[in-house]
């Protein structure tokens, strides 16, 4: 469950250096910002529709549209055939693979998406790594930071491991599917093709296939008719 294979597809990826001789997926977060530096070749092949602001230190590759009002950090790179819309925040050291949608008002930092993820509406992304075609619903969050003091812990089979990370939001598995307005807490680890439904309040690790109900109470009363 937390080899770099249990979770993804490595040929979906082409920064698959990133997990070399990872013992655990989320070692690789550790790796992005020096990767970043020495893997950088600013050039902007993207079309532009608006003003953005692409900083000095990113890669964009063909057939991506960078819509107004975004902001791009850097150092960053970032795929062909994406599209990066209004107002998206990209912060420090992102990777984004090809065929990726970075939607309105989303913000990531220190990040790995593998090709074909989809964080369209609202989202918050921090020091995670999502797996190939790994999707995000509206206004879906991925804390990275727990409130208490040290390290984030991940608990698999009732052994607690130390990920040595105090910044460490999420591995979504392949084809992992995140419903609208759920919150996934740090050290979040999805297998692939699970499901967690909208509003869920998630923490910990859910094997593969899985998914995640939340089943909230419902009251349907008579519409009072109006005065």
């Amino acid at each position: 469950m937390i080899k770099p294979a249990d979770l993804f597809d490595l040929s979906q990826c082409e920064h698959a250096a990133l997990f070399d001789g990872c013992a655990a997926a989320w070692e690789a977060l550790d790796r992005i910002a020096p990767y970043l530096e020495t893997h950088v070749q600013p050039a902007l092949h993207n079309r532009c529709d608006g003003v953005a602001y692409i900083g000095e230190r990113v890669f964009i590759g063909e057939g991506t549209v960078v819509e107004d009002g975004v902001m791009i950090k850097g150092p960053a790179i970032i795929g062909r055939n994406c599209q990066i819309r209004h107002n998206a925040y990209l912060r420090e050291h992102v990777i984004i693979g090809d065929g990726c949608v970075v939607g309105n008002s989303c913000e990531i930092k220190n990040a790995l998406l593998f090709n074909g993820v989809m964080v369209p509406h609202f989202n918050y992304v921090g020091d995670s790594i999502l797996g190939f075609k790994a999707h995000l619903g509206a206004g879906a969050k991925v804390s990275n930071v727990k409130l208490t003091p040290g390290n984030i812990v991940v608990e698999i089979d009732g052994v607690r491991l130390d990920t040595g990370l105090r910044k460490f939001g999420a591995l979504l598995g392949d084809y992992v599917d995140v419903g609208c307005n759920a919150v996934l807490n740090p050290g979040t680890i999805l297998g692939r093709h699970c499901v967690v439904y909208p509003n869920v309040n998630w923490r910990g690790v859910l094997p593969a296939g899985r998914m995640v109900k939340n089943r909230a109470a419902t009251e349907i009363v008579p519409r009072r008719a109006d005065p």
